[in-house]
Parts: C-alpha cells; structure tokens; sequence
C-alpha cells in the first residue's frame, strides 16, 4: 500500500500520465485539436519535466 501511496503522490508519475493520455487521445480521435507537431511539443516538455524532476529528487537523496 506504501507503495501505491507514493506512486499517487509522484509528480513523475503524473507527468508521465499526462502524456501518455495526450497520445491516446490524438490516435484515438483525428479531430484532436492539437496537431502532431504541437504534441511533440507537449511531450518533449513532460519528458524535460520528468527529468528535471528525478535529477532533482536524486540531488536531494544524495544531501541526506
């Protein structure tokens, strides 16, 4: 359960899901409003996003 807890807390795990939805939205209905390129956009700043986030996370792990 700690687990699931921390997962659902994860700002990485959110981030990804944001982006995983936008996919699924734009292969599922054609009339999405935003276009390929505008989601690469999206995605490549989640992708930033996640990353920043667990190179911060393992900058604070490596303080304590």
């Amino acid at each position: 359960m700690d687990k699931l807890k921390l997962l659902l807390s994860s700002r990485k795990f959110w981030a990804a899901l944001m982006g995983l939805v936008f996919m699924i939205l734009k292969a599922w209905r054609p009339d999405f409003p935003l276009d390929a390129d505008q989601l690469a956009g999206i995605i490549a700043i989640l992708v930033t996003y996640i990353l920043g986030t667990a190179l911060e996370d393992g900058l604070r792990a490596d303080q304590k």
